[in-house]
């Protein structure tokens, strides 16, 4: 079992289907966890708000330069941070407004960006750490009717890709997971008629995560792993 023993992981996107999965796994080994949110309603059916290894900070846009600064900089220590936020817009690339393009290109490739950036800054300073991004299958397969979702998500993936090779030196390690369709109530809510049996769980794609943000990962780096479930 991967062991985060008194390590401290940031998880955006922490209080998700998907990142309060990853939360709950990290609190299981041992890791003290910091999720930031944007709005109080994000922490709606949040378990682990007032859990004692969870900090929860609100009110904080990742998509703003100097407040993703301040927060990794106001941190005891950064040992991981994993990126789970993100948004999702489909349209007829045709019909994709260029305000939705943008809040793509925001909430998925600037939010990664910044928070990369200043994870790396705490990283080097501490010895070395581990990022692990959130891609898409779609930024890797071709698909109709999410150009600019894909494009957004593509940005993830290249820049997980190059920011491996740019702090290779440094002890840190840089890796991507890619899932499909992820089985969320949301999801099946969305998609009454598809069958969910196929797609990846929340808690299959944490277990993944952990093991690329673990300090058992020591050669891993510069992946972006496809976890598409049995699709």
């Amino acid at each position: 079992m991967t062991d985060f023993a008194g390590r401290h992981v940031v998880v955006t996107g922490g209080s998700g289907a998907l990142g309060a999965e990853v939360v709950r796994q990290l609190i299981a080994r041992g890791a003290h966890v910091h999720v930031p949110v944007y709005v109080p309603r994000e922490l709606d059916g949040f378990p682990f708000r007032d859990h004692a290894q969870v900090s929860v900070r609100l009110g904080l846009d990742f998509t703003v330069e100097e407040t993703v600064a301040k927060y990794y900089a106001e941190l005891p220590s950064c040992w991981a941070s994993i990126h789970v936020a993100g948004g999702f817009r489909a349209a007829a690339f045709t019909e994709t407004r260029l305000e939705d393009f943008l809040f793509l290109m925001n909430v998925n490739a600037v939010t990664c960006f910044l928070t990369s950036r200043e994870a790396v800054r705490r990283m080097r300073a501490g010895g070395g750490g581990r990022i692990v991004n959130v891609a898409a299958r779609p930024a890797l397969v071709p698909t109709a009717g999410m150009v600019a979702y894909a494009a957004s998500k593509a940005v993830v993936a290249s820049m997980t890709a190059s920011l491996a090779a740019e702090v290779a030196g440094d002890g840190i390690l840089v890796n991507a997971i890619a899932p499909s369709i992820i089985d969320t109530e949301g999801n099946r809510r969305a998609m009454p008629k598809a069958d969910p049996k196929a797609w990846p769980k929340p808690s299959e794609l944490a277990g993944v995560i952990l093991q690329l943000a673990s300090p058992q990962n020591a050669i891993a780096s510069g992946a972006v792993v496809p976890v598409y479930g049995r699709a």
